[in-house]
């Protein structure tokens, strides 16, 4: 499903927000990748690393491919920093149990306490889950 709708495996997503830039992250990408030609170029080489530098033997032919190509050589090691930037670590260690993340909901009474210092009731009834 995921490589159907993008064109790439989900493992290539790094390299793909490192391409095509993630505005909400702050990672710029690279001037002239669209979701198109990193989808195109990441579903055929999946990494960065194993892009061929020279235009001519990509096996897929991305608009504007030897500017491009041009670019990703250029720009190489931002590529490679915006990809650590976009990669998600999943190897700190963290105390206590995933339990002890579950967020435990609003306290009521204070929450509303609060609201009634501000003099925004409409904002009573936004939590979801109460304490």
């Amino acid at each position: 499903m995921f490589r159907d709708e993008r064109g790439f495996g989900p493992a290539s997503m790094p390299d793909f927000l490192a391409l095509t830039g993630d505005r909400a992250d702050g990672i710029p990408g690279l001037p002239g990748f669209g979701k198109k030609s990193a989808g195109m170029l990441l579903g055929v080489y999946e990494r960065l690393e194993l892009i061929p530098t020279d235009p001519f033997q990509w096996k897929v032919k991305p608009r504007g491919a030897p500017q491009l190509a041009a670019t990703l050589m250029e720009r190489r090691d931002d590529a490679f920093l915006y990809r650590k930037l976009a990669t998600l670590v999943d190897t700190v260690p963290l105390e206590g149990s995933l339990e002890d993340l579950r967020f435990p909901g609003v306290p009521r009474v204070r929450f509303e306490r609060w609201c009634d210092e501000l003099g925004v009731q409409r904002l009573k009834t936004a939590p979801k889950r109460w304490q």
